[in-house]
């Protein structure tokens, strides 16, 4: 069954967070290529942490390329070859842990300030165009659909301008996607009107609008602005902290996660992301099918 089809029957649920659980194992991923390091040095233990999220009640596998691409190989003594192969192992990886398991893949596709390393995604505004976003974007869109995944995942996108650069990459791909915003209430982090990235919706490439890397509560107000673009919503934000670049790790309080709000708010694919764990997965599972 295509994944839209099966949201149109009820909610779904994503997994968590790829590199917590990653970095729970004991796995160092202080790099430019974060969690996409192990795809050449520890596939194994992608593998393993795609099944935790499984195991806990997750329905889809999101891949381990948010941070992947051919020039960060490159600089780490890649071929251009070996690099793009590295790229698409990323979804044969998530196909392994799924196995038999009645599931979808989703290809990530971080946004460029991911690629920065200096966490960017949480601000946007890169000071590039839309078509220079667009050149950036295409060939790893490409690359990622190459490989048979079930979707793409247009994820942690902090800008619409980015948004639409990622939309009009998606154009001719073949793969269906979803596009999630990074918001600071209701405005994304780049300090555009909520009802600005509602508004692109509309694409016909996409089965699913909403958010994730977000605050939860923040989350949990999105989900009716974008329910009410009829497209099905998906949601999964991080535990409320936040990300110091400097530091490289996650200051502040966590929150609590209502995955049962958000689904009688109209989300229909619900998990999480940074700092969200198997055990999350297990109660939010718990949430929705209940």
């Amino acid at each position: 069954m295509q994944l839209a089809a099966a949201l149109a029957r009820g909610p779904v649920v994503l997994d968590g967070g790829l590199a917590t659980q990653l970095e729970a194992a004991g796995h160092d991923l202080g790099d430019e290529l974060w969690s996409a390091r192990l795809l050449a040095d520890d596939p194994a233990a992608i593998v393993a942490a795609h099944r935790a999220f499984l195991d806990a009640g997750a329905r889809v596998v999101t891949t381990a390329s948010y941070q992947a691409t051919v020039d960060g190989f490159v600089r780490r003594g890649r071929t251009r070859h070996q690099a793009e192969e590295l790229i698409r192992r990323s979804v044969d990886l998530a196909r392994e842990a799924l196995g038999d398991r009645e599931g979808w893949v989703a290809a990530s596709v971080g946004p460029y300030g991911a690629v920065l390393a200096d966490g960017s995604e949480y601000r946007g505004d890169y000071g590039l165009t839309v078509n220079q976003l667009v050149r950036f974007h295409g060939p790893r869109l490409r690359l990622l659909a190459d490989a048979g995944p079930d979707v793409l995942a247009l994820e942690t996108v902090p800008d619409v301008r980015e948004a639409e650069a990622l939309l009009t990459a998606l154009d001719g791909v073949g793969v269906p996607a979803w596009l999630s915003f990074t918001i600071a209430g209701q405005a994304t982090r780049a300090g555009q009107p909520l009802a600005d990235a509602v508004a692109l919706a509309d694409h016909p490439g996409l089965i699913a609008v909403g958010v994730n890397c977000s605050a939860p509560d923040d989350a949990t107000a999105a989900v009716e602005a974008f329910a009410a673009t009829g497209k099905p919503v998906v949601v999964y934000p991080n535990r409320g902290e936040v990300w110091d670049a400097v530091q490289r790790g996650w200051t502040g309080p966590a929150a609590d996660i209502d995955a049962a709000a958000w689904v009688r708010r109209g989300a229909r694919l619900v998990g999480g992301c940074c700092r969200v764990m198997p055990a999350d997965i297990a109660a939010i599972a718990r949430a929705v099918n209940a």
